[in-house]
């Protein structure tokens, strides 16, 4: 494929506060997006060109859309792959296989095995019957996670006793049972892969979550993901390479005594690399641009040593002149209507 040029439509599946800043780095190079999202309320629609509100299944709304865009990515990695199957295939940066494995955490897992990464030791478990025999193999603690659908700690339950399992209720598209490991930090590897193959990679903060939610990322890092980093860079690389991918994909990780191990694969850009925008070269956002665009990839070298990221969840986004007395702020708001408990409203960055 050769270069988009400026003026070209991008698509967006799905219209959250990724889409949205997807559609500000791409203004700034000169496209225009069209958002289709099922929800009426989009914060990527307000900033872009076209919003087409319709269902995933809703195949007629799907096909016009996709005759309007030159190439279609996705925000969100939840975007059902069924109807998607029926758009051109070559239009889709990255492709449906990474849908397809990051949707199901059993196939997620088992795909990171082939590729030669360790995940958490892990069990499917497809019925209520089988819950007890995988914590009896697994051990506890443990995680009981659904196998799709779950983000920002939904769908998990936390089993600390045989006792927890008792009575818990499988859902029909199953669980998996995870064990709980001990690790000094979590860290996410987040690169960029061109149409032609060629990987860059960000810096990897040290994450930090509150209730199940990224709440803050912090550069330097602990020594102990820098002498793992290079690890799991080779593994993240390996996955990108198996699935032909093309964008951002970030793999989340826990830094433990014996090295690296799997937590979670986003095929989209990430919320951990939120503080690419001012403190990076070029931006997680940028990047993905310009990589399902076909144009050349920006270096992903960190501007400063100190770097911090802290979300806004909730009703802490509602005091901006609070936020805006840090002189050193970078503050984005994501324009939603309702501050609910557990929401992400935005976040702030503070480089140097």
């Amino acid at each position: 494929m050769s270069a988009l040029p400026p003026g070209s439509t991008i698509g967006i599946l799905g219209g959250g506060q990724l889409g949205r800043m997807l559609a500000m780095s791409a203004a700034q190079l000169g496209y225009h997006c069209h958002i289709y999202a099922p929800e009426r309320e989009s914060v990527a629609a307000e900033v872009s060109a076209k919003f087409t509100n319709a269902q995933w299944h809703d195949s007629e709304a799907l096909i016009g859309f996709a005759r309007d865009c030159q190439v279609i990515t996705y925000e969100f990695e939840n975007v059902p792959v069924a109807p998607l199957s029926k758009l051109p295939q070559e239009l889709l940066a990255p492709g449906t296989r990474a849908l397809e494995v990051a949707q199901d955490r059993v196939r997620e897992k088992r795909f990171i095995e082939e590729a030669g990464g360790r995940p958490a030791e892990f069990a499917a478990v497809g019925h209520d019957s089988e819950l007890a025999d995988a914590v009896d193999r697994i051990g506890v603690p443990g995680i009981l996670k659904t196998r799709r659908d779950g983000y920002d700690g939904k769908g998990q339950w936390a089993i600390n006793s045989s006792a927890d399992a008792q009575g818990v209720r499988i859902p029909e598209s199953g669980c998996v049972y995870e064990a709980r490991l001990n690790f000094e930090c979590e860290f996410s590897v987040i690169l960029v892969r061109g149409r032609d193959g060629e990987v860059r990679f960000w810096d990897s903060t040290r994450n930090k979550h509150t209730d199940g939610i990224l709440s803050h990322c912090e550069l330097p890092a602990p020594a102990i993901v820098g002498e793992q980093v290079d690890a799991a860079r080779d593994m993240a690389a390996r996955v990108a390479k198996a699935l032909n991918y093309v964008g951002v994909l970030t793999l989340e990780f826990f830094a433990t005594a014996n090295g690296p191990v799997f937590n979670e694969m986003a095929p989209r850009v990430h919320n951990s690399g939120h503080w690419t925008i001012e403190g990076a070269v070029t931006s997680q956002f940028e990047n993905h641009i310009r990589a399902i665009c076909g144009l050349p990839l920006g270096e992903t070298e960190s501007l400063a040593t100190r770097i911090v990221m802290d979300n806004l969840i909730g009703e802490q986004a509602l005091d901006l002149v609070g936020h805006l007395s840090d002189t050193r702020a970078h503050v984005h708001l994501y324009g939603k209507s309702e501050a609910r408990a557990g929401r992400k409203m935005g976040h702030i960055t503070r480089v140097g």
